[in-house]
């Protein structure tokens, strides 16, 4: 490990490694949440988990965005950059969406006037392949080496992306209930469709053998023995192992849950069919001499 070498990498100014700029924007953020959570008196109380969830997936955010994770995966290491496109769109919608409960994204999106949008955008089949066509887009590396080196095409694509990653993840963690919501098996299967349409983004970095992307193509890598090509397909790997590890577990968790359901639906239906027959004319028992 070249110690001086990574130690230059390093050399970003305060605000370009640890954005104070977003530290605030993130601190409003939670402080709006939590001033909504603790005056609201009159919908369902939002749980000690959905606090914790939504407040980890702003440090998530933080983390991919804002802390010197986003500085050396702009400018030295593709792999990091893999690990912070992960974080902020496979993982952190998760953690926000699990965190809102369904009045606070109505009364949002009501007070924005983006409700018929976003009922539009949350559309599953508009929501999959919305997001999967623009993330695969991104890592085109004529599209990539556009967008990097532009920084104001690069927030606005950006945040089209996440847009379209919290629209993806809404069918799934959404707590909206009035808007029409998939059953537990489509669900199931609109998870494992995005799996799918996310494998050609992975391939293409996980299969070449040369560098891809014009940003990284010069950069001198601070570890013996690990070249350019090495860290560009790590960067596959983690956004696999990632997708995998996140998609599985969603679909895990919606198993288990449409599971629950169908059991419990066995249950009152069998204690309705016990309740009925002790009810039922033919079984009250006849009195002596009627």
């Amino acid at each position: 490990m070249d110690w001086n070498l990574l130690e230059q990498m390093m050399s970003g100014s305060f605000v370009e490694l640890w954005s104070p700029v977003t530290v605030l924007l993130l601190v409003v953020v939670g402080y709006a949440y939590l001033h909504a959570a603790r005056t609201n008196g009159f919908d369902p109380r939002i749980s000690i988990g959905q606090k914790t969830s939504f407040l980890f997936g702003l440090v998530l955010f933080y983390a991919a965005v804002g802390s010197p994770l986003d500085w050396l995966g702009h400018h030295y290491f593709f792999s990091i950059h893999m690990l912070n496109q992960s974080i902020l769109y496979l993982i952190m919608p998760l953690f926000i969406l699990h965190g809102m409960p369904g009045w606070m994204v109505e009364r949002s999106m009501k007070a924005l006037r983006l409700e018929r949008l976003f009922k539009f955008l949350t559309r599953p089949l508009i929501a999959v392949f919305t997001f999967n066509m623009l993330f695969s887009l991104y890592h085109i590396p004529k599209v990539m080496d556009t967008v990097m080196n532009n920084d104001w095409l690069l927030f606005s694509y950006h945040t089209v992306l996440l847009i379209a990653a919290f629209a993806m993840w809404f069918p799934v963690v959404g707590n909206v209930q009035y808007w029409e919501r998939m059953s537990e098996l489509k669900r199931m299967g609109y998870i494992f469709l995005n799996g799918v349409l996310l494998t050609p983004a992975c391939a293409l970095i996980l299969f070449a053998g040369k560098p891809l992307y014009e940003m990284y193509r010069d950069v001198v890598m601070p570890i013996a023995g690990y070249s350019i090509v090495d860290d560009q397909q790590l960067g596959g790997v983690i956004m696999k192992i990632i997708q995998e590890i996140t998609y599985g577990a969603a679909l895990a968790f919606t198993f288990f849950r449409w599971y629950r359901t169908e059991r419990s639906k066995e249950d009152e239906d069998e204690l309705a069919e016990q309740v009925g027959q002790q009810t039922s004319p033919n079984s009250v028992p006849k009195l002596n001499g009627v």
